[in-house]
């Protein structure tokens, strides 16, 4: 059997927790203790010099639960080895699968086989063919690291998880914050059901998604036209590709200065907010629509039952909610990005933070409210709706009311979500009860405790 060679541990026991307690591996974050902010902070320093070394790397994820006899591991195994034999690194997530697949014909070609793991008290998930792996506490930093810079990205047929992390990586280039590689889709009977969604729903309805974006994946059948998308890649360095991208701004040092005081104040401020329910949704959706309409009613109703009503802070559904919240003397917050040295606001808020990071704009706009609902969206309001998902799906938070609004834009994605069991098994049948559609603002009402 196998070793890893070298496993390095991004946190390892402090002092302070020692103090306060024990931290479970794998955990979410603890926004109400400051203080692990600084384990956070030793998380993105010990892993973003871990991911500096490599070279050449490719990263592939899928299905922690797809069984050796799956026709999926067999065409991981084989890119894995494919990749190992001509000088790539394939990177994964260190588990079981897809995961191992990838690994194991990375590791027995030769090549370099990494993996980035969760650190689990009472578990060793790490597979058996990973050479170099770094092994983080927080799911949060983990996936940071995980959908970072890489010289192309393939994505198997996996579960809520998967999903989390292929829209996180598109919606990252979308934003211009993680240079264009390839993203290239094994399984055209998984896939094209997604596509399919995703241009006749968020982009030619909600207007929410570049099309030309979702043209410049490639689907395949197989390891070799997987790897024929890669071969020819040459192994320039992010920042040499895409200077803007926010790791390469003013060096890394800069960059975990800049993370830490975002935290800081980001969980300050969550702090001061309770009785609330998170209203996501496309910024494409202007006033008139039926769904801005919609979400300004919803705005109203959450106010008038002393709710608080946080959305991402922007246009579109986003300000609807706030504006709806705001003209009946409701709490209304946004949690927006900074763009161009000014934040993207509404008008409509009574009180806003902004970030330069979207990862922790996203950790803090997702920490668990009373209820969250997903309007019409795109790769943004999806990479945030299954990182939720994969949370209540792996018992890292509990379940909470997680509402989608309009059934007529969301069945289709239902659909994908059934099969993702009934056919594909990459989730159990109960994680499809997570979700709730709704088609009347009033309804989510019957999903709150009223304060």
């Amino acid at each position: 059997m196998p070793k890893s060679s070298k496993n390095i541990s991004v946190s390892e026991e402090s002092v302070t927790e020692k103090r306060m307690g024990p931290i479970l591996a794998g955990e979410v974050v603890n926004y109400r203790d400051s203080w692990r902010i600084f384990r956070i902070i030793t998380e993105f320093v010990e892993g973003f010099q871990f991911l500096s070394e490599l070279k050449r790397e490719v990263t592939i994820m899928g299905s922690a639960r797809l069984p050796v006899n799956n026709k999926y591991y067999k065409i991981a195994e084989d890119l894995g080895n494919l990749l190992g034999k001509h000088g790539f690194t394939t990177i994964t997530g260190g588990g079981p699968g897809i995961m191992e697949a990838a690994n194991k014909g990375a590791f027995e070609a030769g090549g370099e086989s990494v993996g980035l793991n969760i650190q689990l008290p009472f578990e060793q998930r790490m597979n058996p063919y990973v050479k170099k792996s770094a092994a983080f506490f927080y799911f949060f930093s983990r996936k940071v690291m995980l959908t970072g810079p890489a010289n192309a990205f393939v994505f198997f047929p996996g579960g809520f998880g998967t999903l989390d992390e292929f829209f996180e990586v598109v919606d990252n280039m979308e934003m211009g914050n993680m240079q264009k590689v390839p993203v290239i889709l094994v399984g055209k009977e998984f896939w094209e059901p997604v596509v399919s969604f995703l241009k006749a729903k968020s982009a030619r309805e909600a207007h929410s998604v570049d099309e030309t974006e979702v043209d410049r994946w490639h689907i395949v059948d197989n390891a070799e036209d997987a790897f024929d998308l890669i071969k020819n890649i040459s192994d320039v360095p992010a920042c040499d590709i895409d200077p803007n991208n926010l790791f390469c701004q003013g060096g890394r040092d800069w960059s975990i200065f800049r993370i830490m005081a975002e935290l800081v104040d980001g969980f300050e401020f969550l702090t001061k907010i309770s009785n609330a329910v998170t209203v996501l949704g496309t910024k494409s959706l202007l006033p008139g629509t039926a769904y801005y309409n919609s979400a300004y009613e919803m705005g109203q109703v959450l106010a008038q039952n002393q709710f608080a009503t946080v959305t991402g802070g922007g246009p579109g559904i986003m300000e609807a909610a706030n504006k709806g919240a705001f003209e009946k003397g409701g709490v209304s917050i946004g949690i927006n990005m900074r763009v161009d040295r000014g934040e993207r606001v509404n008008n409509y808020i009574t009180k806003s933070i902004g970030f330069f990071f979207p990862f922790v704009r996203k950790l803090i706009i997702t920490t668990p409210s009373e209820a969250f609902v997903y309007f019409p969206g795109g790769f943004g309001t999806l990479h945030q709706l299954f990182e939720l998902l994969t949370l209540q799906e792996t018992g890292k938070i509990k379940p909470i009311p997680t509402l989608l609004y309009g059934r007529e834009f969301w069945q289709p994605l239902l659909d994908i979500i059934h099969n993702l069991y009934y056919e594909f098994k990459t989730i159990n049948q109960l994680d499809e009860d997570f979700l709730k559609v709704i088609d009347d603002p009033k309804d989510v009402l019957q999903y709150l405790n009223k304060p």
